[in-house]
């Protein structure tokens, strides 16, 4: 029987911190252990067939908006930036090297940060040697995440050099108020002319980034964002929860806190977003935060069981090795995970030695790997069926659940529905997807070695 439960109590009882489960194991739990040396002898392990996507961060911003929790500075000089984007140059040939051969490549994508903060010719550059050390495909999707404020034309015209098929853009929020307290002012207009000129340059896809739980957001608020951003046409649209991590982030203790939303207003505001993005643009809900056109490849990944979650989020690749370049950055590996050191001083000092510049990683046992793809396929699909797929890694199904008597909670509250054997998220658990996921995670109660997640809601 489903108990009548209101959101604010709902919030209560599952309202704790939680990991995004980008990965599993979660970062928290990577460690020294595994360095530059596995990584190497993992890259020359891979099939000489294995597609590689790669992934290329850029810690620069010529602006920090006070909500970020991305690896980013704001650098006002050219010279360390130039600086970095040698050093990036460095780690291909050094990545290359290690495979022994010119890997073919199926994605490419650029993130920070924002990329475009790199001198010009930069980006170009790197796109070239990347091309010269790996076989990229034709028809691979090139990839990048911008800011519609700090592309002029001649940032907007410079694109075009890296082939660009998909790009993203950060909306965030059109409201002045919440703009000025998060200190990102932003134009629709500016947000407009940077669509618009994407798409000049033959740009298939985009993607517009919204923010829910910002300070002096309400619902009205953030559906007025949502309505102007389906104005500029977008085939996808990432809906996420604002973190609030100060321990974490320092210069997010800049916010008004007073002004952040409770739990139950962020709760609201995401179903006054989605309202918006299905009933008036149409467009269908993916995983826990992207919408896409019913017509989309990630739409169409969902009908298939094929959508995949990883450090990038939601995405349809399906290359089995991602290449993380540039400081912080991840790569995940068959074997593994591993992280480039975070900060640009070591990162750029390891390169300069000729190492692979990784900080920490994590090997993966057989239970990780069993773990992984359940909680994977719940974070996609919103559904699991445990005995097939304990079946397809040798396992017993009974042995997968860590938390019993959570799932009886679930069930009562009306969030899962379980038969025994397949267990899916109802509409109404959607929200609480992480919550489910946690269900099967073994590492959640473990010591970490770094500061623990945000709020699941």
């Amino acid at each position: 029987m489903v108990t009548a439960m209101t959101d604010a109590d709902l919030i209560t009882r599952y309202g704790g911190r939680l990991p995004r489960y980008t990965s599993y194991p979660t970062a928290p739990h990577f460690h020294e252990g595994v360095g530059a040396g596995e990584y190497a002898a993992w890259l020359a392990a891979l099939p000489p067939d294995a597609e590689i996507s790669l992934y290329l961060h850029v810690p620069f911003c010529d602006r920090l908006c006070l909500y970020c929790g991305c690896h980013t500075s704001v650098a006002r000089q050219e010279r360390p930036k130039r600086a970095y984007a040698r050093a990036l140059a460095r780690e291909i040939g050094l990545v290359a090297e290690a495979l022994g051969r010119r890997a073919p490549v199926s994605q490419v994508h650029w993130g920070g940060g924002t990329p475009t903060a790199l001198p010009d010719g930069c980006l170009a550059g790197l796109m070239d040697i990347i091309h010269a050390r790996f076989a990229v495909a034709a028809d691979a999707e090139i990839a990048i995440e911008l800011d519609p404020a700090a592309l002029p034309p001649a940032k907007l015209a410079a694109l075009a050099e890296i082939g660009l098929t998909r790009a993203s853009l950060g909306v965030q929020d059109f409201d002045e108020t919440v703009q000025k307290a998060i200190g990102r002012m932003q134009s629709f207009e500016e947000t407009r002319a940077a669509a618009e000129g994407l798409r000049r340059l033959g740009v298939g896809s985009l993607n517009l980034d919204l923010i829910y739980g910002l300070p002096y957001q309400t619902e009205e608020s953030v559906a007025r964002t949502a309505r102007l951003a389906l104005e500029l046409a977008p085939d996808r649209a990432a809906v996420f929860g604002y973190a609030h991590v100060p321990w974490m982030k320092k210069h997010q203790a800049l916010l008004p806190e007073a002004a952040l939303p409770e739990a139950p207003q962020r709760l609201r505001q995401e179903a006054a977003i989605r309202a918006v993005l299905e009933r008036e643009g149409g467009m269908v809900p993916v995983g826990l935060d992207h919408y896409a056109l019913p017509g989309d490849p990630m739409t169409q990944a969902v009908k298939a069981g094929a959508l995949q979650r990883g450090f990038q989020g939601y995405t349809t690749d399906r290359a089995p090795v991602l290449i993380g370049l540039g400081a912080s950055a991840i790569g995940t590996m068959p074997q593994g995970y591993v992280q480039n050191q975070p900060g640009i001083p070591a990162y750029e000092a390891s390169i300069a030695q000729g190492r692979l510049p990784v900080a920490r990683g994590l090997e993966l046992s057989g239970e990780d790997r069993l773990r992984r793809a359940v909680i994977e396929r719940i974070m996609c699909d919103l559904a699991v069926d445990l005995p097939a797929m304990a079946s397809a890694f040798g396992a017993r199904p009974e042995a997968l659940l860590v938390g019993a008597a959570q799932l009886r909670g679930f069930l009562a509250d009306g969030l899962v529905e379980w038969d025994g054997a397949r267990l899916s998220i109802t509409p109404r658990g959607r929200p609480f997807m992480r919550n489910v996921a946690a269900l099967f995670d073994a590492y959640l109660d473990r010591p970490s070695t770094q500061p623990r997640h945000a709020h699941a809601v």
